[in-house]
């Protein structure tokens, strides 16, 4: 992978570190969110009929009464319309996510529960912390991981010529076991032999990969597939952006070689999901 280029994800609102921290937003914080929204609709809704009235007009004349009248009566004051409608949709809405929640059915619009719906708890999910080492013992793989960060040509930057054989972790993600898609990339080769990842594109679904974190655990991740990307049209979506679960992405070079600052033309990525921890 000397010389290899893994574009980097693209920065802003939707990168995968502010994404993942809207995504560990407290359920009760959600609730309140959606609750916040219909107050606003509600509002809205009850002011459009209300006339307001006019202050330079002259007051009305009294109506008469007729005799033997009670005089006028108590007039009871209810919730309104708003708040009916708030209190309606509210618990519309609570019961709709209860029963996602306790059956895993999809009821309400993904666009309508975006960032409301608690996240779903079939699997592990750690803490953050930083990755030190990996395992994947059906390649005979054991290294050393280190951080990297963003290249000068804005690619995730590559672990050195002198640190081939360590892989290196992208710190502007996740860490292994938090939500979203940390990435791990390493070297195939370099000019004196085999590196780190020479044999990355050996792992087929159903292997282990482990990783020991900073904090004494290990993230032990399932692979899911195993694809090679002409570099051009690497799936960046695919790559960066699916924040459904723990995940883990492994990042090698593949393919012909074209020398120059590409080395190789493709990317090998290993796409894996965190099934356990200990």
């Amino acid at each position: 992978m000397i010389g290899c280029r893994v574009p980097a994800p693209e920065p802003g609102p939707g990168s995968p570190r502010t994404t993942a921290r809207r995504r560990r937003r407290a359920w009760p914080r959600r609730v309140a969110t959606a609750a916040g929204r219909l107050c606003r609709i509600a509002a809205q809704v009850g002011s459009a009929g209300v006339a307001t009235p006019d202050p330079s007009a002259p007051p009305l004349p009294p109506r008469p009464r007729h005799a033997g009248s009670p005089g006028p009566r108590r007039q009871f004051s209810g919730p309104g319309l708003p708040v009916l409608v708030i209190g309606t949709l509210m618990l519309l809405i609570v019961a709709m996510l209860g029963v996602e929640r306790l059956t895993g059915v999809s009821v309400l619009p993904d666009r309508f529960i975006a960032g409301l719906a608690p996240p779903p708890k079939k699997f592990p999910l750690l803490a953050a912390s930083q990755p030190l080492g990996i395992e994947i013992s059906s390649i005979d793989l054991d290294a050393p991981v280190h951080s990297v960060g963003i290249a000068p040509d804005g690619s995730i930057a590559a672990p050195t010529a002198q640190r081939a054989q360590e892989a290196g972790w992208y710190d502007q993600g996740p860490t292994p076991g938090e939500y979203g898609p940390a990435v791990i990339v390493g070297h195939v080769d370099t000019d004196t032999g085999p590196a780190v990842f020479a044999h990355l594109r050996e792992l087929r679904p159903g292997d282990r990969v482990e990783v020991a974190r900073s904090d004494g655990s290990v993230a032990i991740f399932e692979v899911d597939r195993v694809g090679r990307y002409d570099k051009e049209q690497l799936p960046a979506d695919e790559v960066f952006g699916d924040f459904s679960r723990p995940q883990l992405r492994l990042i090698t070079c593949g393919g012909r070689w074209v020398g120059g600052a590409t080395g190789y033309a493709d990317n090998v990525i290993v796409f894996a999901s965190l099934v356990e921890a200990r």
